[in-house]
């Protein structure tokens, strides 16, 4: 009797937990239901929008029935993807803008109002990458990667909250990395202020929520996406090139920017607060929220065996001239590609 007691008490509690885990996912359902954002015929702001990621989330986007807006610094680039979008059939605006200049982002934000009235989506991609160990990074490295990760989104988010907040709707998506997670060895700038965007975002689902203007913010791993050749490099260059566009070309290790784009729109059209991928990376952000010193120590480790300083020093030096034996070849042809397909050759 005692057994056949526990027996059934055992049972109630499986069954419990069974009815507890069904209602949660069916709130989760009915709030992604609630949230879940019709993207065709808004407008949608991508900065950095002119190559690598931004291009191709401008094309997923208007795939998806957007309008699209691109801006970037550089008038060829955003000609050139402009043309690119246009001939798959968008509607695109691209304007010339440096989001760091808050003056210029108000400009920028003015003119696309005055030309579409609204901005639905936000997507603050713009971005740098200085590779290089430590004695090779200038307090002017540090400052760029703020400028360009930190303000550059601020600048952005303050220009169009006003018009979300008056309507009580609107995307914000940021673009952040696993670097806003797991600071990576010979990338100081780029993951001190990813950091920065990280807990920026983060902080603004929370705050926004009550405004009916959902943040999200995207952790990526490394994505095939061509970016490499415009990154800046450091100390011995083309070594630090080699080991970077290698890496970020492997398919165990890297995701295709397609499938990256579609990742991203979808978590922005169901108003996630937060997207992380692929598999191994979210892996490997559990595992050093579980093990910060054994992930320091890894690291730690894996530091041992990139590029000493030395070479050009504090210098920088575009990936396109730091090329090696090593670097194109057939360990890069994936990236190489992307770089060609994403409007990454200038």
């Amino acid at each position: 009797m005692l057994e056949r007691r526990g027996g059934d008490g055992g049972g109630r509690v499986l069954l419990a937990a069974a009815l507890v885990a069904g209602g949660a996912l069916a709130a989760r359902a009915l709030v992604r239901a609630r949230q879940s954002y019709d993207l065709r015929d808004r407008v949608v702001l991508i900065t950095g929008g002119s190559r690598g990621l931004g291009l191709v989330l401008a094309r997923e986007f208007a795939s998806r029935g957007s309008r699209i807006v691109i801006c970037a610094r550089d008038r060829d680039e955003l000609e050139r993807a402009r043309l690119d979008l246009e001939g798959r059939g968008a509607r695109v605006l691209a304007l010339a803008c440096d989001v760091t200049d808050r003056a210029q982002v108000e400009e920028m934000v003015r003119d696309v109002t005055r030309e579409w009235a609204t901005i639905d989506v936000l997507v603050n991609d713009a971005g740098v990458i200085q590779v290089g160990p430590l004695d090779s990074l200038t307090r002017e490295d540090y400052e760029e990667a703020m400028r360009t990760h930190f303000w550059g989104p601020l600048n952005t988010i303050l220009a169009v909250l006003p018009q979300m907040r008056a309507r009580r709707e609107g995307r914000i998506v940021n673009i952040s990395s696993v670097g806003g997670k797991i600071s990576v060895p010979h990338l100081l700038p780029y993951s001190a202020s990813k950091f920065a965007l990280t807990g920026l975002s983060e902080g603004l689902h929370a705050e926004l929520a009550r405004d009916n203007v959902v943040v999200t913010t995207v952790c990526p791993g490394l994505m095939r996406t061509g970016s490499p050749r415009n990154a800046q490099f450091k100390g011995k260059h083309r070594a630090e090139y080699a080991w970077f566009s290698i890496a970020d070309a492997m398919p165990v290790l890297s995701t295709s920017a397609e499938s990256a784009a579609r990742r991203i729109v979808d978590a922005c059209r169901r108003g996630d607060p937060e997207l992380t991928f692929p598999l191994l990376t979210r892996l490997a952000v559990g595992f050093n929220g579980l093990f910060p010193s054994v992930t320091s120590e890894i690291l730690g480790q894996v530091n041992r065996v990139l590029p000493e300083a030395g070479g050009v020093g504090t210098a920088r030096v575009r990936g396109a001239e730091s090329q090696s034996r090593m670097s194109p070849s057939p360990l890069t042809a994936l990236g190489d590609r992307a770089a060609a397909r994403n409007n990454e050759l200038g």
